[in-house]
């Protein structure tokens, strides 16, 4: 299987000002690329060859699992970003509120995740088989999936992420970064959980990308484009 890098679902300047075009092209045009032109050597004559990301990172390790890893948490992440305003679904934002106390104390929750991660990472939204939400932050190429734990949504908290439009402050980074939070693709991963339950990554298409059938929606109801 050729990994591809996916084809953002809005223009580089979309998500201005609070992430700019040029952070958009050096990020997901460089280091993203990187990373899934990376995987697609190591791979090659490997029993890799033909498994799909979460299969690669389920079971790889060294790094042929680094940039397996950071091509689905960068995939995962350009869609959990929209330039449109959305709104969390009424059963998502109610799973929130019982779990966090409201919408603003998880807010401030994940955001203090985001600070105090040392170095290089990831923080996610992720959610177990008894519905318990987590906010987890993993560091350098890391994910939940080996864990047993469903992504809802991600936020990248490399350098390379904020470093152009916010040199070195997180802290306004996290703040702008919730702005543009794509709650309707966040709200559906929470839906495709509660629907599959154990059995959620065996549901993904069979693509390169664990969201896809969601992207193919998105390509059809137009909900994220600029």
């Amino acid at each position: 299987m050729v990994h591809k890098l996916i084809k953002l679902p809005y223009a580089d300047d979309a998500l201005e000002p609070l992430m700019s075009a040029e952070t958009l092209r050096y990020h997901h045009g460089k280091h993203h690329a990187t990373y899934v032109n990376k995987l697609n050597d190591l791979i090659v004559g490997t029993e890799f060859e033909s498994k799909s990301l979460v299969e690669i990172i389920k079971h790889a390790d060294g790094a042929i699992f680094n940039n397996a890893a950071q091509v689905y948490n960068h995939d995962f992440f350009w869609t959990v970003l929209s330039p449109k305003a959305t709104t969390p679904s009424v059963a998502l934002d109610s799973i929130i509120t019982s779990q966090f106390g409201s919408m603003d104390e998880f807010k401030k929750a994940f955001i203090e995740k985001g600070l105090t991660l040392f170095g290089s990472g990831w923080v996610w939204l992720c959610i177990d088989e008894h519905d318990n939400l987590h906010i987890v932050a993993t560091s350098n190429a890391d994910n939940p999936i080996r864990s047993g734990l469903v992504p809802l949504m991600v936020c990248d908290v490399w350098e390379h992420a904020y470093y152009i439009d916010y040199r070195n402050v997180r802290a306004d980074y996290l703040e702008g970064y919730w702005k543009l939070l794509n709650w309707n693709f966040i709200s559906y991963n929470y839906s495709n959980h509660e629907k599959h339950r154990g059995d959620y990554f065996s549901n993904f298409c069979k693509d390169n990308t664990p969201y896809c059938d969601y992207v193919d929606q998105l390509e059809q109801m137009d909900e994220v484009r600029s």
